[in-house]
């Protein structure tokens, strides 16, 4: 077990090559899986685009380089949201989905437990229903 201490950030803990890889098992797993049917139908066919933008998005949000916010300006989640209906629901789905992907790519138990609230607050934030 990591002792914690020693980071000051989740980013420092994972790195960004294991936030990206991250991302794509998060797209991989919403791709296939059928409980996470809703929020892949408000995706394009080719995930690609998505898994970059998540994977800046997360490496900043972690405590990494802020790359999503040179690149795009606001890291405000819930602009680029506006025009989908995300309720209860697709915040559980995507939970779902990066709680299984944070199993996939094996982050120890202890870290993804401490991620648990603040994914939920981010995942929640974007709901406008």
């Amino acid at each position: 077990m990591t002792d914690y201490s020693a980071y000051s950030t989740p980013y420092e803990v994972l790195g960004e090559q294991k936030i990206r890889e991250l991302t794509s098992a998060f797209y991989d797993i919403m791709d296939s899986l059928p409980e996470a049917a809703g929020i892949r139908a408000m995706h394009k066919a080719d995930l690609n685009p998505m898994r970059e933008r998540l994977a800046e998005y997360l490496i900043g949000w972690l405590g990494g380089p802020q790359i999503y916010a040179e690149k795009y300006g606001s890291v405000c989640m819930t602009g680029p949201h506006k025009g989908y209906a995300i309720g209860e629901s697709e915040r559980d789905q995507w939970l779902l989905c990066m709680h299984k992907a944070l199993e996939t790519v094996e982050v120890e138990p202890q870290l993804r437990e401490m991620l648990k609230e603040p994914l939920f607050a981010i995942a929640d934030m974007v709901r406008n229903r």
